[in-house]
């Protein structure tokens, strides 16, 4: 979700465990998580920033490359899946979500994603963040009250 590519989130896991292996290997295994998180996230804020400095070259340059159409065969429907407008429900809920995630300030998506998708507590998303377990809170905090008021139409209070 961080970098809206899926080939790039996976290389950027790929060089987190890498790092993670070569450095931290002789650890205790409970650091494990908050290690990997921590440089998980120093490797997605590398790549943010080097992605905006590929960016204005591009602009400058004169345009992006072409985005590739994919496979065919993935693009063909399941039968077996749910029903159209169903998936087209999903499907607008997970954008606005998304959506929703893209505008967080960096440190409150972190927080976020951190404690709810990678049920990380406080004290550990709080070493992974290199801040403050208050801090964590408040990220998190401001977040979850973000995102309540941009998908209200989504999810009701």
């Amino acid at each position: 979700m961080a970098t809206g590519d899926g080939d790039e989130a996976l290389d950027l896991v790929q060089d987190a465990m890498l790092r993670l292996v070569k450095n931290y290997g002789r650890r205790p295994q409970e650091e494990w998580g908050p290690l990997f998180n921590r440089i998980l996230q120093s490797c997605i804020r590398d790549w943010f920033r080097r992605s905006r400095v590929r960016h204005r070259f591009r602009v400058w340059l004169g345009g992006a490359d072409e985005a590739d159409a994919g496979d065919p065969l993935e693009q063909q429907p399941d039968r077996a899946s749910v029903a159209p407008d169903e998936r087209a429900q999903a499907g607008q809920t997970i954008s606005a979500l998304e959506g929703a995630l893209a505008v967080l300030p960096l440190r409150q998506r972190q927080a976020f994603l951190l404690r709810v998708w990678e049920d990380l507590d406080v004290a550990q998303t709080a070493k992974a963040m290199s801040c403050s377990e208050g801090s964590v809170k408040t990220h998190y905090f401001r977040a979850v009250r973000a995102l309540r008021e941009r998908l209200t139409d989504y999810w009701p209070s």
